[in-house]
């Protein structure tokens, strides 16, 4: 049995954010019972790439998960969920803070019926504060959070992280937040409400952006690919692209000095210290691009990692998802979907000696294993799941 196993989660989000939270859990063995809304499911089920009719993104964030519809509008399903929430240790919900009260179904509802229940709510502004009843989406808070300010050219317009950190970064701190909710559990038996602001999550990802202005007063701005406070720390043109280069320490910046065959700049009163780099910065690098264009990117990382340089080219996608060392970690795995075939996806990134996680089963089809899911949790037959939702 994986780490998770016997850990039911009434997963009940929908796109990104949510979704990636369930995932994480669902790949340590955790029982995702995906609920979704009728004949359209979730929403990303309608996004693309797709596969034949089936849609890429969702496979890509729901394998390892069982679904089965239900439709909230009706009272019934209502009191199934509560039904299924007696027998379930999680619920995670990314819905706008009070939309699950309108069911009743919002933590005190559910703590009612289990009180051991660990109830996680991520949602765009978190479930306090005066934002809390604003519409999010990912650029929403990557915008209102700050990242956008400091990303892009120097001097250039702000510009979106190109994964979506928004979502991302809440769905992984959502899957902390419920690993610290069950450890917590375990020691004293009680549940708890988890709630996670995507905005909260890119305040916390600032590091020194924030470091940097509440102790000088400036506000950060983009800087493109270099770093505000080491120096060389950014990327050069080689003669055939890009290479990303850092050195940063004086031991790695000699070492960089010598190999560009400029030692001169060791002890150049304006290079000297990193701080001086730094200060210095628009000029060190028109010196240091002059000497990298001189070779191809292959040719300077062969240098630069036997010296022991921190060093890498920037890869496009395709070239990452063929690179062999993602291969030997097991980064890009493939599963076959009963519809879709086969597909590949990125794969586990924690690596457990004792209890590792994988990619079991692919994502479900809408509904497919509501009869299972039922059987199983509250004991029903064929028969009577065929009755109560015939003819809803």
């Amino acid at each position: 049995m994986k780490l998770l196993g016997g850990l039911r989660v009434l997963d009940l989000s929908r796109v990104l954010a949510g979704p990636y939270c369930t995932m994480m859990l669902a790949d340590y063995g955790a029982d995702i019972i995906k609920i979704e809304p009728p004949v359209v499911g979730d929403d990303s089920r309608a996004f693309g790439p797709f596969i034949g009719k089936e849609s890429a993104y969702f496979m890509s964030l729901n394998r390892n998960k069982r679904s089965i519809e239900l439709n909230f509008k009706r009272q019934e399903e209502c009191d199934l969920f509560k039904e299924m929430v007696k027998e379930a240790d999680v619920v995670v919900e990314n819905y706008r803070p009070g939309t699950m009260e309108k069911f009743g179904l919002g933590y005190e509802d559910l703590k009612a019926i289990n009180p051991k229940i660990i109830y996680a709510a991520c949602s765009g502004f978190g479930h306090t504060g005066p934002y809390r009843d604003k519409p999010a989406y990912d650029i929403i808070v990557q915008a209102m959070g700050g990242i956008m300010s400091i990303t892009g050219p120097e001097n250039g317009d702000p510009t979106r992280v190109g994964a979506s950190v928004g979502d991302v970064m809440a769905g992984m701190f959502t899957a902390y937040g419920v690993m610290l909710a069950l450890y917590h559990r375990e020691r004293t038996g009680e549940g708890q409400k988890i709630d996670v602001g995507m905005l909260d999550c890119q305040v916390a990802v600032l590091e020194n952006a924030i470091a940097r202005y509440v102790t000088s007063g400036n506000v950060p701005g983009p800087l493109g690919n270099r770093h505000p406070s080491i120096t060389p720390f950014s990327s050069f043109t080689a003669k055939d692209g890009y290479i990303i280069v850092g050195a940063g320490n004086a031991r790695l910046w000699d070492r960089l000095c010598t190999i560009l065959e400029r030692p001169d700049l060791i002890n150049d009163e304006r290079f000297s210290t990193n701080a001086l780099r730094t200060a210095n910065v628009n000029e060190l690098m028109t010196i240091l691009n002059a000497v990298f264009i001189n070779k191809t990117i292959n040719e300077w990382l062969e240098l630069l990692e036997e010296a022991g340089l921190p060093c890498a080219p920037i890869n496009t996608v395709d070239r990452i998802v063929n690179d062999p060392h993602i291969a030997a970690r097991n980064m890009i795995v493939e599963v076959e979907h009963p519809v879709a075939g086969k597909l590949k996806m990125p794969g586990v990134p924690v690596k457990l000696s004792a209890t590792p996680g994988s990619v079991d089963f692919p994502a479900p089809l809408l509904g497919q294993h509501t009869h299972e899911i039922l059987k199983e949790v509250l004991g029903w037959d064929e028969e009577k799941t065929t009755q109560f939702f015939k003819g809803k």
